[in-house]
């Protein structure tokens, strides 16, 4: 909705969040640039027993536990090399695919473990979920070891059910090819979400046909199966980083499994029990405002581009009630693009601007003073990169959304949200949440079953908890933070300003204070958060 999460990427069919990790979801959408996901290789010190031998590194030795079984062996595949995964220990975790089927098949999920940088690691590792729905957590251990935090632990990366490196996965190339046509379409127009469903369809018909069980891709299986490599590995305790989707399942992980977990960081925070088509309204609100608050603050910024929330504002109806169809050229190709933008390609394009923050008020400048270019060329440039194409396990997103989602948030539920953060806006604008496009009519063609009304429970406990949000996070918006914390006792709520969404990504002061988290849950360091400055915006002529 995960994504739209820096290193991050892709958008399904629904537009989904969190592109994959945060630092690039921007970079992927902005830019049309991908992190490098991993090469595969093959494990050190595998072994052989069936329980974990004395001394022997985590992820060395094969083990089962009831229906579960890790076992040593090569590295997940990953479509480029990465460098972070050199050395890693690596294996397979075998599951059944659904728990609550007697007889039901396996599956296999890769596991990647980055070793600490210290020769005296801590005993407790970290566990990182990645973003999405639908993202390889492998394909992020570059943003999480460049972070530092494997400075005293080791890091452990799972391909979640469905992903990229998991047997099977649910990827479906038909709707990254679907996502990038529709940028020469109208975001809007009733025949644009009709092949939308369509491709969606497809999808679903297509990993059906395979025998896969849609009804299995969920955050209750994925949890379980979290729970069931801390059991094979014969780790006692451990700790979470979630970032974006990641922390909707660290979540749902706290409330379901608690008993394994030391600590839980979360970053670009998406509550299960409050995730819907309502709450991308409230969060492109916040992360909209605080930049333009930003600008404002600023005085060269504000005398060039004064009252910015009211030119976006107006570009929004200008461009819903006479689009702009426009050609561009994207990086590595002379190829020319038609790109159409409306009311709603701009709210979206916008969601993700956020990334690149400084370059946000001369671009809608730009667009109002007839010269679309710029913000066509990031609109398209995500959507037709080739690293766009079959990453996303769009099996996972819809079997997140259609289960745990829609099927508690009523149509007016979501239109409502609209209303009632953007009310200039034109219904057309309005019918359609950002990040979560003909979301209900795709969830009608999917056709699973909801997800027990439980799924939607506020976590509690006492687990510490550091929530990470950033100011100018327009997808995952920053009262989050403050919103799950007040139900976990010992919950810490920070927000990094003038950073997007997932600020591990983007903020070596986020990361710094990650890392003192995991050193002392009871006390993380937010001392650089007083040094931090609002970005220069970038001033025309």
């Amino acid at each position: 909705m995960t994504h739209a999460r820096a290193p991050r990427r892709h958008r399904s069919a629904a537009g989904h969040l969190a592109p994959s990790s945060a630092g690039l979801a921007a970079a992927l959408l902005v830019a049309g640039l991908l992190a490098a996901p991993a090469r595969a290789q093959t494990a050190t010190g595998a072994g052989t027993g069936t329980d974990p031998t004395p001394g022997a590194p985590t992820g060395t030795v094969a083990r089962t536990v009831g229906d579960a079984a890790f076992e040593p062996g090569p590295c997940p595949k990953t479509p480029e090399p990465i460098e972070a995964l050199e050395g890693a220990r690596c294996g397979t975790l075998t599951v059944p695919e659904n728990r609550g089927r007697p007889g039901s098949r396996s599956i296999r999920l890769g596991v990647a473990i980055v070793p600490a940088a210290t020769d005296r690691p801590k005993a407790d590792p970290i566990v990182w979920l990645a973003g999405g729905p639908g993202d390889d957590a492998v394909g992020e251990a570059k943003m999480a070891i460049d972070g530092g935090l494997n400075r005293d632990r080791d890091v452990i990366f799972m391909s979640q059910r469905g992903t990229y490196s998991a047997d099977p996965n649910l990827l479906c190339p038909n709707i990254d090819e679907f996502n990038a046509r529709a940028v020469g379409l109208p975001y809007d127009a009733p025949a644009t979400e009709r092949l939308h469903v369509e491709a969606t369809k497809a999808c679903r018909d297509k990993l059906a046909a395979r025998g896969i069980d849609l009804s299995a891709y969920n955050d209750i299986e994925s949890a379980a199966d979290y729970e069931d490599l801390r059991k094979t590995l014969g780790i006692d305790k451990w700790n979470l980083y979630g970032i974006s989707y990641g922390t909707h399942l660290a979540l749902v992980y706290m409330r379901l499994h608690p008993e394994g977990l030391r600590s839980v960081g979360i970053d670009g925070i998406l509550p299960p029990s409050r995730s819907g088509s309502a709450a991308t309204w409230s969060s492109a609100k916040q992360g909209f405002d605080g930049l333009f608050k930003a600008c404002a603050e600023q005085p060269a910024c504000n005398k060039r581009y004064p009252n910015l929330s009211a030119t976006f504002e107006r570009l929004v109806r200008q461009l819903e009630a006479k689009p702009v169809t426009t050609t561009v050229t994207l990086p590595g190709s002379d190829k020319p693009v038609k790109v159409v933008l409306d009311g709603g390609a701009l709210v979206n394009w916008m969601t993700s601007a956020t990334h690149v923050a400084p370059q946000v008020p001369a671009a809608l400048d730009e667009l109002a003073n007839g010269k679309p270019q710029r913000i066509a060329q990031q609109w398209a440039g995500g959507k037709l990169s080739p690293q766009a194409m079959g990453r996303v396990a769009h099996g996972l997103v819809y079997g997140v959304f259609c289960s745990e989602w829609t099927p508690y948030e009523t149509r007016e539920q979501a239109l409502r949200g609209g209303q009632e953060t953007f009310p200039s806006f034109p219904p057309s604008v309005q019918a359609q949440a950002p990040q979560l496009t003909s979301l209900r009519p795709d969830c009608d063609v999917w056709n699973v079953p909801a997800a027990p009304r439980s799924i939607r429970d506020a976590t509690r406990g006492d687990v510490p908890t550091l929530a990470l949000s950033g100011g100018f996070d327009s997808q995952t918006g920053a009262d989050n933070g403050a919103y799950v914390a007040r139900t976990l006792g010992k919950a810490k709520a920070v927000t990094v300003p003038y950073e997007p969404h997932v600020v591990f990504a983007t903020s070596k002061c986020a990361q710094e204070i990650a890392v003192s988290f995991f050193d002392d849950p009871q006390a993380p360091d937010t001392a650089c958060l007083k040094d931090l400055k609002a970005p220069e915006f970038e001033i025309a002529p």
